[in-house]
Order: structure tokens, then sequence, then C-alpha cells
């Protein structure tokens, strides 16, 4: 079921398998083209430290701004079709290595809390990988729905292991 109304969603981009800079540049590329989804603006690209097991590559990260009219679940469906593309394997390793992740982070100012989706996304507000990038793209007086302002969430975390990469 679509939304009458577009409104504008947040997606946090990651990979760390097969070129990683390249899968998330391709996926920035592919959002383009998902209809009805318009893209916004997107971040720098951050190469970033794994949260889980560290015997593995350092992720390329960033977000993204959408507009959609698609219902949230409607468009989690289109972004994991995406990682599908990009081959990413799930049921592997928690926070293991992956060739793409796609993660709605924001949609809308709402809260969503499914079997299939929550959002905003639970582990956000912990997350210098998700905040940084989205701090370059979102309105300053960004509010996390249940978590804060953006820029005070962003201030109580460490920038450590996290570095943007040129483009």
């Amino acid at each position: 079921m679509s939304r009458d109304r577009s409104l504008t969603a947040y997606v946090g981009l990651g990979s760390n398998m097969e070129n990683p800079r390249r899968q998330v540049e391709s996926a920035l590329e592919e959002l383009k083209a998902l209809r009805p989804i318009t893209l916004l603006k997107h971040s720098s690209l951050y190469r970033t430290r794994p949260l889980g097991p560290q015997n593995q590559p350092y992720f390329i990260n960033a977000v993204a701004s959408l507009a959609t009219t698609l219902d949230a679940e409607a468009l989690l469906d289109q972004l994991q079709a995406l990682e599908q593309a990009h081959r990413r394997e799930r049921g592997g390793l928690h926070w293991g290595p992956r060739t793409l992740d796609l993660d709605l982070l924001l949609y809308g100012g709402m809260s969503i809390d499914t079997p299939r989706l929550s959002v905003p996304h639970p582990e956000m507000a912990k997350r210098a990988f998700v905040l940084l990038p989205m701090s370059e793209i979102a309105p300053p007086d960004m509010e996390i729905p249940g978590m804060g302002r953006l820029q005070d969430l962003l201030l109580k975390l460490s920038g450590e292991g996290i570095e943007r990469v040129d483009r």
C-alpha cells in the first residue's frame, strides 16, 4: 500500500566486502533509479572500524535521505531487494562482513515497531558512523523520535575509529 504524500526517510549504507567503496557508491546510484523514491542528498563516505568481530575489514558507511510515497515496509522491501542485487547474505555472523547493508534509520517523524521493522533504528543513537554522516545532510535541529536531537546525540559519541573518505 502506498501513501498519498511524500515523506523523507533516512537510510544508512555500509559495506566491507568486494570493494566496499564501489558497493556504497553503486548503491547510491541505484537508489536514484528506484521508484517511487527520489534520492534527495547523501553524505560523504566514511571509513569505520567494524562493530562486531574485529577480524574483518573496515567498513565504508554513508547516509542518504530519500523522498518516497511508499509505506515503511514497502520501502524496506525495496532496500532489501537492492541488498540482494549486491549479493547480501543474511543469517551469517551477527555484525559480520557484508557486501551491502541498507538500514532504514528514520521514516518521516514516525516511530514504528513491528516484528519486521523498528524505526527509528534502535541502535542509531550509539553509532557515530550513522550520526556523523547524517548530520551532514539533516536539518541542524533534527529530532530523532524518542532519542533526542541529532546534534546532542552526536556530542555524546566519540569520533574514534571513523574517518571521512574524500569523494
